[in-house]
Formats: structure tokens, C-alpha cells, sequence
């Protein structure tokens, strides 16, 4: 018994001590993994994604790519100054590569190493299009949401520890029960609506970054209308996914629009 109040002391030590702030709202977010562990795993990791895919170049497609990249990143080192973060984005290396690949798909890697998918551009349409895409992706990076997952992923690991240390004396099938009502529990209670609270944090985040770089925020709306529409329905309900429905999204942007637009009207950005 002594050994599992130990291990779940040093839990909620670590949930205490582990903290970052979100540069957009100021909250307080679990992470202890530092840029400095992430940014030359996350560099290595691109590099040998792009030897292994084909890279469009020299299309109006890859062109608009570098194009709205360039603007979301002038956006995101525009904000962060006036914030007085700019010491934040110190290690970034951007860089902005579109990828024949019929997946609707792109990503942001942590430090700002950005690919955008063939298969996402038909979607997109244009460049307001583009920019809630790339807009959303960076979002992620700024947030350090690499981080915070990693983070919480290890929490669960730890969690699973002490589920084992406190059931140590109980039979085996009634530890695999615990560990098996802990694995559900922390997944749909915990883990997916992190994940989920993360989407939200980058959407709102990305319609202020894409309003800065100049593009219209409630050209979001369409986009992921043409999303939902490009799904079918097909999605899982929401509390079993990643990310939050179609629907859900929609609202959502739709209230975070004034703000995105008050945001970049600071920088004088006027729609």
C-alpha cells in the first residue's frame, strides 16, 4: 500500500510541476517534454518522411502552398512578438512541402515543418481555404499539443502502474479487470477529449493566425462544410473519436470568428 501512495504521490507531483501556457488564452496545459527533446526527433522524423514521398514541385498547387505557409508563419512570428513570446519560436525551422498523396490529410510537426497533402487541395479550393488548413496544422505546433500528448500519454502509463501496484494482492483476473476498467476509463473519459480539447484550441488558434496573415476567418466555415460534405457522414460519434464532429466544429468557429477578427484588426487587419 505504501508503495502505490508513493507512486501516485509522484503522479500528482508531476501534474503539478509539469506546466505550459497556451500563448492564445493564456490556460495552463500539463507538458513536460521540451522543444529541445522534441524539435531533432520531430526534424529527423520529416526528413525521412519526404524521402520516402513524393514532393510536388514547381505546380501552382506547391506555389500556393509556400505561399500561405510563408503568410501563416509571418502571422504566428507577428503575434508572438507582440505578445512578447518571440523567445518561443526560437529553434523553428519552417519549411512547407506539398506531398502527392491522395489522403484529405495535412500536419504540422513540432518546430514548424509543415506538409499538406494532394489529396486535401481540391478541398481547400483556394488560398482562404489553404490558410484555415495550414492555419489550424501550425496552431497545433505553437500550442506544443506534441508535447502535451506525449505527456499525457505518459501520465497514463503511470496511472496504469499504480492501478497494478495497489491490486497487487488480488487475483490476476481481477487485475486485469482493474487494468482493463482503467484502460476504458482513462481513454473515453481522459484521452479523447484531450485530443478533442486540442482540436478546438487549434481552430480557434488558426482562424486568429489566418485572420493576421489576411485571409477572411469566416472562409473557415466553408471549408469544413466542404469537409463534412467530403466525409459522407461516415465519421464515429463524437465521443469515440479524436475530433470533434463536423457539426460540433461548425459552432464552434462560428463563435470564435469575432475574436479572430478583433485579433487581427490589432495588427490592422480589417474584413
Amino acid at each position: 500500500m505504501r508503495k502505490s501512495v508513493l507512486i501516485l504521490t509522484g503522479i500528482l507531483f508531476v501534474l503539478v510541476s509539469a506546466c505550459s501556457t497556451n500563448p492564445f488564452t493564456g490556460e495552463k496545459n500539463l507538458n513536460f517534454v521540451s522543444n529541445a527533446e522534441l524539435f531533432p526527433v520531430a526534424f529527423q522524423q520529416y526528413d525521412q518522411f519526404l524521402q520516402e514521398n513524393k514532393v510536388v514541385t514547381g505546380t501552382q498547387q506547391s506555389a500556393m502552398v509556400t505561399k500561405v505557409g510563408q503568410k501563416i508563419k509571418n502571422a504566428a512570428e507577428t503575434y508572438f512578438k507582440a505578445q512578447g513570446l518571440s523567445q518561443s519560436l526560437e529553434g523553428y525551422q519552417w519549411e512547407y512541402k506539398l506531398v502527392q498523396d491522395p489522403a484529405v490529410n495535412a500536419w504540422c510537426m513540432p518546430g514548424g515543418k509543415i506538409v499538406v497533402y494532394t489529396g486535401i487541395m481540391p478541398i481547400a479550393q483556394d488560398e482562404a481555404g489553404l490558410a484555415t488548413v495550414m492555419g489550424h496544422e501550425v496552431a497545433h505546433a505553437l500550442l506544443n499539443h506534441g508535447g502535451q500528448r506525449m505527456s499525457a500519454g505518459t501520465i497514463q502509463e503511470l496511472g496504469a502502474v499504480g492501478v497494478a501496484a495497489a491490486t497487487s494482492g488480488k487475483s490476476e483476473t481481477a487485475q486485469q479487470l482493474y487494468q482493463q476498467a482503467y484502460g476504458i476509463t482513462t481513454q473515453f473519459g481522459a484521452m479523447l477529449p484531450f485530443s478533442r480539447k486540442h482540436e478546438n484550441e487549434a481552430d480557434e488558434a488558426g482562424l486568429i493566425l489566418m485572420a493576421i496573415a489576411g485571409y477572411n476567418p469566416e472562409n473557415a466555415i466553408a471549408f469544413w462544410q466542404r469537409m463534412e460534405a467530403n466525409s459522407g457522414g461516415g465519421a464515429p460519434p463524437e465521443f469515440l473519436s479524436t475530433h470533434p464532429s463536423s457539426s460540433t466544429r461548425i459552432r464552434n468557429i462560428k463563435g470564435q470568428i469575432p475574436d479572430a477578427k478583433a485579433a487581427a484588426a490589432k495588427f490592422g487587419v480589417k474584413f
